[in-house]
């Protein structure tokens, strides 16, 4: 099976197992594991920040930084596509009873600065307190620079806004910017220089089989591990799975720049076949900047070519939206540790076979 439904369904490698198997443990509730701190202490450290927290999933991580940085009726801004609002259950209203405050997205994925700057309350009884933005990098596989970054995090400091970057694939992020032979860790360091707190996944493109981490100042993450344990968060002998962690984050950052790679050249074979057979009106690809590729169809020719794949064993995720033009489906192909170069040909090989079919 080739299965590009998302980079969450990796299996850890032999030196990923390995590392599991000797980890030493401890009791993390009691701060005791030795695994899981030298986990959090390895991050932190890379990535500028006094500390960090070890928990099970960017979801709860994430929610751990809303609930930190806001309290109850306090407004965070954020995207509408972005994981926080959209993906994750509506947990900042319902659990944290924070007010989202969606913005619109640019072509390039980015809010702009003059909506964030609006969107900001004034000091008012009759509105919500603006408390928190919250940014996301990568988003939908695109890369938020490093400069927008920053304007984004100087804008929050001078307005007195805490800042918090849902950066579940913020390595992704630091490859695609950093290039392909260079060191992404400095470029990394600098897209979360000036922000509060970070939530970074270890189970998408690094290839873990569990956890996040999330990262902040010393009291920032004190108030985080109480949250953490009032959701249910706090693990006790979870060395095994911060070893996992630690070895992807040691590892598994670099060759990110593959996924980055294979994408680019199943982007490219789709649109020199889309073009072939001159299905340029049903068959849509969106630039690809790093390892998520999205492609818009037509509903019948999108049901048709993604149940016509599953039949060959590759596996892809979709659904529908409505456009200018009608309705529309979004096919979305990502690519991780689990899929090669030879699975890439296959299914372009297997693409031209379907689509030439349907024509």
């Amino acid at each position: 099976m080739t299965d590009f439904r998302s980079d969450t369904v990796t299996q850890p490698t032999a030196g990923m197992r390995l590392a599991m198997q000797q980890a030493q443990l401890g009791d993390d509730v009691f701060g005791d594991d030795p695994a899981v701190n030298s986990l959090q202490h390895f991050a932190a450290s890379q990535l500028g920040f006094e500390q960090a927290l070890f928990a099970p999933s960017g979801t709860m991580t994430n929610l751990i930084a809303l609930m930190a940085h806001c309290q109850r009726g306090d407004e965070a801004i954020v995207g509408q596509q972005w994981h926080t609002y959209k993906w994750e259950a509506g947990g900042m209203a319902v659990l944290g009873s924070i007010q989202p405050q969606p913005l619109p997205h640019q072509p390039d994925g980015s809010i702009a600065l003059h909506d964030i700057a609006a969107a900001i309350k004034p000091d008012d009884v009759h509105f919500a307190r603006t408390q928190l933005v919250v940014i996301e990098n990568t988003t939908g596989g695109q890369v938020l620079s490093a400069d927008y970054m920053r304007q984004v995090a100087t804008l929050c400091h001078e307005r007195n806004l805490a800042c918090h970057i849902d950066g579940a694939r913020i390595f992704n992020a630091a490859v695609a910017l950093a290039g392909p032979a260079a060191d992404p860790w400095p470029l990394a360091r600098q897209l979360v220089q000036g922000y509060h707190s970070i939530s970074v996944c270890l189970s998408k493109g690094l290839g873990a089989p569990v956890g996040s981490l999330l990262l902040g100042s010393h009291d920032f993450i004190a108030k985080a591990r109480r949250i953490r344990k009032m959701l249910g968060g706090g693990m006790r002998q979870a060395g095994m799975l911060a070893a996992a962690g630690e070895y992807a984050l040691r590892h598994q950052v670099v060759r990110l720049a593959e996924d980055h790679q294979h994408a680019a050249q199943l982007a490219a074979g789709l649109s020199e076949l889309v073009q072939r057979l001159q299905l340029e009106a049903d068959f849509q690809l969106s630039p690809v900047q790093t390892n998520i590729l999205f492609a818009e169809l037509t509903p019948e020719l999108a049901t048709f070519y993604q149940q016509q794949l599953a039949e060959q064993g590759i596996l892809c995720t979709a659904g529908s939206y409505v456009s200018a033009t009608g309705v529309r489906t979004r096919l979305r192909f990502v690519t991780h540790l689990g899929i090669s170069a030879a699975d890439i040909a296959q299914m372009l090989q297997q693409s031209a076979a379907i689509l030439a079919r349907w024509r």
